[in-house]
């Protein structure tokens, strides 16, 4: 059974990775939010990679910052 497509707001986004960070756990905190381990993983890799820019809404394109 595939888990039904959720979105997350930018809000959700940032508070979930700076809980990761500051834990060092991203199993855990996904554990607690309940987000699969992977989507985390790409929002914190994406804001490496683009800084201000990671979360565009939908159909704008990612600019590195």
């Amino acid at each position: 059974m595939s888990r039904e497509k959720r979105n997350y707001t930018f809000d959700f986004k940032e508070k979930a990775m700076e809980l990761s960070y500051a834990r060092g756990s991203v199993i855990e905190i996904c554990r607690e939010l309940d987000i699969p381990t992977s989507v985390l993983s790409r929002w914190r890799r994406e804001s490496g990679a683009y800084g201000k820019n990671s979360f565009p809404s939908k159909g704008n394109v990612r600019l590195p910052s």
